[in-house]
């Protein structure tokens, strides 16, 4: 539509039509969003009554979580660090086994285009698959413990951190890489001495989100019996001890609050 120029020198305001296919398209898009939103509380049985005459329940439950229970304080701890070990372990060895797979992903940089296909869907499995199902499965192989944990969590955050790690290397401005090429650099060298550096902190900082992650998930491993504090949570809810949970609770609160500010001052470093 051209705009309309006014006598005084401005311009006329453009009509809005409602029966334009602008509007008609936007109303369609809010009616078919309405839609599915609604279908959505429908599917996930949203009862807001429920949770008004549940809340006298909470409540009483939390009023008998006070005092905290300091009698098996150490274990809990070393529930704790065994929860921040699996989360580590976990962590570290995907970073490692995820940098040659997303140099396979990336577009700009792979030595083997026609393997990036197969590659991204086992990347895009290990990542849509939750570290939880994947620890149940490990359970079942290597038996109940934190190594079932580690090993769930290492599959899961290879699809993560090869993923995000194979976008940054696609952000790496082509001239270094081309210039490498020409200088006849192999694929691998062109990787590790022309992009390497260039993509290097923003590897680490998706590492260390990733790390922030898995620490919050693990603590939840120990319900499938993969090792951590969520062993001691979930005995603790079986049992309806909440003092034993309220004091669960603090450790992982302490416990994750510490990992997301060390983590955070190690990103400020590095990038």
């Amino acid at each position: 539509m051209q705009p309309v120029r006014l006598p005084g020198g401005g311009y006329a305001e453009p009509r809005a039509s409602l029966m334009s296919p602008r509007s008609l398209g936007l109303a369609g898009g809010l009616l078919l969003g309405g839609a599915f939103f609604a279908l959505c509380v429908r599917l996930a049985e949203v009862d807001p009554v429920a949770l008004i005459e549940g809340l006298p329940r909470l409540f009483a439950w939390a009023a008998r979580a006070w005092p905290p229970q300091l009698l098996d304080l150490d274990i809990f701890i070393l529930r704790g660090l065994e929860t921040v070990a699996i989360a580590t372990v976990g962590t570290a060895v995907a970073t490692l086994l995820a940098f040659p797979l997303s140099v396979m992903l990336a577009r700009n940089v792979a030595p083997l285009p026609l393997l990036s296909l197969p590659i991204r869907w086992f990347v895009n499995a290990c990542r849509g698959i939750d570290t939880v199902v994947f620890a149940l499965l490990f359970v079942a192989a290597v038996g109940l413990g934190p190594f079932a944990g580690v090993l769930g969590m290492v599959v899961h955050s290879l699809g993560v951190i090869a993923k995000l790690n194979a976008e940054a290397m696609e952000t790496v401005p082509s001239a270094p890489l081309e210039a490498a090429a020409l200088s006849g650099a192999n694929g691998t060298k062109i990787a590790t001495y022309a992009m390497l550096p260039t993509v290097l902190p923003n590897l680490a900082s998706v590492s260390l989100y990733v790390w922030e992650a898995n620490v919050r998930t693990s603590t939840i491993l120990g319900i499938v019996g993969a090792g951590g504090i969520g062993i001691e949570i979930k005995a603790a809810i079986d049992l309806l001890d909440f003092p034993k949970l309220l004091t669960l609770s603090l450790i992982v609160l302490v416990m994750v609050t510490a990992i997301d500010q060390f983590s955070a001052w190690l990103r400020r470093k590095l990038v």
